[in-house]
């Protein structure tokens, strides 16, 4: 069975059920495995007929087929109305036809012609959960909470979200108008898309400073697990390790092992996320069962309201350890896992069946996981040295200090490097900035020790 969650869609893939954790890219959103075949068993669905409902159904629909102002087949007719039961329960469940069903296996491949976004409904509008790294709509500035409006000039508002993602991909190279409103802009703004194959890298890795490490989570994919393994070495292979900074800030999600198995590689023991539900079958715990692989040095975790569903289990994971410090704004607050159930070899129901909690047994449904440490995005301008003022070693005959060699003059060459790059950086990204900060203190505090005396 191959599972998968996102702030768009998570799939689990088996004969009978699949569960999900949803959103999509140009796809809704995340789905998380948390039910075995069982769950579609003919005892875990065993038929409750409410009669006297259905005879009123029956009677409705025979008006609607008779008298509507055109014709409409009786076959077309009992699948809006399935469709229609299913959008009264909450914004995840779903019907899902032949194509909807052909284009979530597509999503969770990686590989598809379109702008790179996770989406949502809210009030008629798409909504943007999070924009891919790298992709168009990153490229093009489009941010978590911008509303779409219009794509390519026809208003948004009447479609279903299955009907925006049909628009907004396409064959590679072929372009799109993107009408967008941004929270607190005074009007909405066009933006001309051009269609990429989108590839999603799942993990990259670097080092900020000497000792302070960054590791990337774009999306939580099959192989993620695996690939942040051999990023942790990559590293320790490249310098010393004292600290690293984990960004998961517009992750949509992804694959729900993939979620565990980061969570694992950075706990000793412990219950990673747990899932309940009314069958038996939605009750599942995850556990961490291998060593922490980075021996326990300082984590900081970054999260923004783009980070959802898989994102949120690896940040509750660590927070409720204290194996991380969490740091950003709220994220997205999706804990409800869906799982998928065939009504024919084509076509499937999408239902929520679960929610998923933290170790702490925190809900995440429609809350989030809120930061250790509150950090906006920010906008830093450096002030600059006023030009009359002074330190000791510019006053004329100042007293040299005895302790400073020749040699020490390159070191403070570089450290005046160093405080340039990070001036830059707070420029740059004012929240990853914040968080190197962090690192260093804790790293400093833990390595400094008490005078004897």
């Amino acid at each position: 069975m191959k599972l998968l969650i996102t702030a768009g869609l998570i799939w689990a893939f088996s004969s009978n059920a699949f569960a999900e954790e949803t959103t999509t890219p140009e796809r809704a959103e995340p789905i998380m495995e948390t039910a075995t075949s069982a769950i579609a068993s003919e005892e875990a669905l065993k038929p409750r007929l409410p009669l006297n409902e259905l005879r009123v159904f029956a009677e409705a629909f025979n008006r609607i087929s008779s008298a509507y102002v055109e014709e409409i087949d009786d076959k077309t007719l009992l699948e809006y109305a399935i469709i229609g039961m299913l959008s009264q329960l909450d914004p995840h469940s779903a019907y899902l036809d032949k194509d909807s069903f052909d284009e979530l296996q597509e999503s969770t491949t990686g590989n598809y012609g379109g702008l790179g976004l996770e989406i949502g409904m809210e009030d008629g509008f798409v909504k943007v959960i999070s924009p891919m790294d790298d992709t168009p709509a990153d490229k093009a500035g489009i941010e978590s909470g911008d509303l779409i409006v219009q794509l390519d000039g026809t208003p948004v508002k009447g479609m279903n979200l299955s009907e925006a993602i049909e628009v907004m991909r396409g064959e590679p190279g072929s372009t799109i108008t993107v009408t967008v409103v941004k929270e607190g802009a005074s009007g909405p703004t066009e933006l001309t898309l051009t269609r990429e194959v989108i590839k999603v890298a799942s993990v990259r890795q670097r080092y900020l400073e000497d000792g302070y490490g960054y590791l990337r989570v774009a999306q939580f994919q099959a192989g993620t697990g695996d690939e942040v393994d051999k990023a942790i070495i990559r590293l320790k292979d490249a310098g010393d390790l004292d600290g690293l900074i984990i960004d998961l800030r517009n992750n949509p999600g992804g694959v729900l092992q993939a979620a565990v198995d980061v969570s694992n590689a950075f706990m000793d023991e412990g219950l990673i996320v747990y899932t309940q539900g009314r069958v038996d079958d939605a009750e599942i715990r995850y556990s961490a069962n291998t060593p922490d692989s980075v021996n326990g040095i300082p984590i900081v975790v970054l999260v923004n309201e783009g980070s959802a569903s898989a994102s949120e289990i690896v940040a509750g994971a660590l927070q409720d350890h204290g194996r991380a410090i969490i740091m950003g704004t709220d994220t997205f607050g999706k804990g409800s896992v869906q799982t998928i159930l065939p009504l024919s070899k084509e076509k499937a129901i999408k239902l929520t069946t679960a929610r998923y909690y933290t170790p702490n047994g925190k809900s995440i449904q429609a809350e989030g996981i809120t930061p250790d440490i509150w950090v906006d995005r920010s906008t830093v301008t450096p002030v600059k040295r006023g030009p009359w003022r002074f330190k000791e070693k510019d006053l004329s005959k100042h007293l040299e200090n005895d302790d400073v060699a020749d040699a020490d003059k390159a070191e403070e060459q570089a450290e005046q490097t160093d405080r340039q790059n990070r001036i830059e950086l707070a420029s740059r990204d004012y929240q990853l900035n914040e968080a190197l900060t962090l690192l260093k203190g804790l790293h400093i505090l833990n390595g400094r020790t008490r005078p004897q005396g």
